[in-house]
């Protein structure tokens, strides 16, 4: 019994170290020599991981950018401008300029604004609690709270406030947008910081039904698109819209006193505004 037991032993170790071997040659002879250009590359990248690029993680654009030419060296949002010169310059393209953006919640449906319509006791998690009626929250629309936006930020530039809703570090944001397709609401958008407001809401629910889940809703009621003189607002099943490329050349945003819930909200850029000019 034991001689059986040993000569299992030892057949077991030598196939192991057969195909160990075999593997090895294979490996050896079928590999495939890595352009030095790519780890250099990959090496300036912030290491996010983010996907903004539109590519599987940093090692995948720092490969993509290095060997296909039609690939820019522009598309790490993360890195900014200082990083897409970097790459420019080892790849030897040209960087053209990248207008940076932040994230922005579009809800202010805070714990003391918004009704609640049951008690949730599952586990902690947006998409799950959306599951289950819509979430716990009257407003359907509205933020759920429960900060998959803040775990999925690989930069910890989003933490959750004390009245429920996540806060966005604008000095830390880099606008890559992982936030953005995590919301199981789509309430997070990327916001350029030439713009100057915001509806902070997403509710299309009429008026009188918002105004009542709600009490920073936007109730369509149309005074902010009447009083802007450019054009730059809409309403949009109930929901005021504004679009931002018009916006952005507004010195004085008159919609901001004609809200009568105040959803429309004053973006201030703060330290980050020196970038754009």
């Amino acid at each position: 019994m034991i001689n059986t037991a040993i000569m299992i032993i030892v057949v077991l170790v030598s196939v192991g170290t057969f195909f160990g071997v075999v593997l090895a040659l294979a490996d050896k002879r079928f590999a495939m020599e890595v352009n030095p250009l790519i780890h250099e590359v990959e090496d300036i990248l912030p290491k996010g991981q983010c996907g903004a690029c539109g590519y599987a993680g940093c090692a995948k654009y720092a490969e993509a950018v290095v060997e296909d030419e039609n690939v820019p060296p522009n598309l790490c949002v993360p890195g900014k401008a200082a990083v897409a010169e970097k790459v420019a310059e080892l790849t030897g393209k040209k960087a053209e300029a990248a207008e940076p953006k932040y994230a922005q919640l579009k809800c202010r449906g805070t714990k003391t604004a918004a009704v609640m319509a049951a008690r949730y006791e599952g586990i902690h998690d947006c998409a799950a609690a959306k599951l289950i009626q819509g979430g716990p929250k009257g407003c359907k629309y509205g933020c759920i709270g429960f900060g998959n936006c803040v775990r999925a930020c690989p930069f910890g530039a989003l933490s959750m406030g004390a009245d429920g809703l996540p806060v966005v570090d604008k000095a830390i944001c880099t606008g890559c947008g992982k936030c953005v397709s995590t919301c199981p609401q789509a309430l997070l958008t990327l916001q350029s910081f030439a713009a100057p407001v915001q509806v902070a809401c997403s509710s299309h629910d009429k008026g009188p039904v918002a105004k009542k889940l709600c009490q920073n809703a936007c109730i369509g009621c149309g005074l902010c698109m009447r009083s802007c003189e450019h054009g730059a607002i809409k309403i949009d099943r109930f929901v005021a819209v504004v679009d931002q490329e018009i916006c952005k050349t507004c010195d004085n945003p008159t919609c901001l006193a004609k809200c009568p819930t105040k959803a429309i909200q004053e973006l201030v850029a703060g330290c980050m505004m020196k970038e754009v000019v």
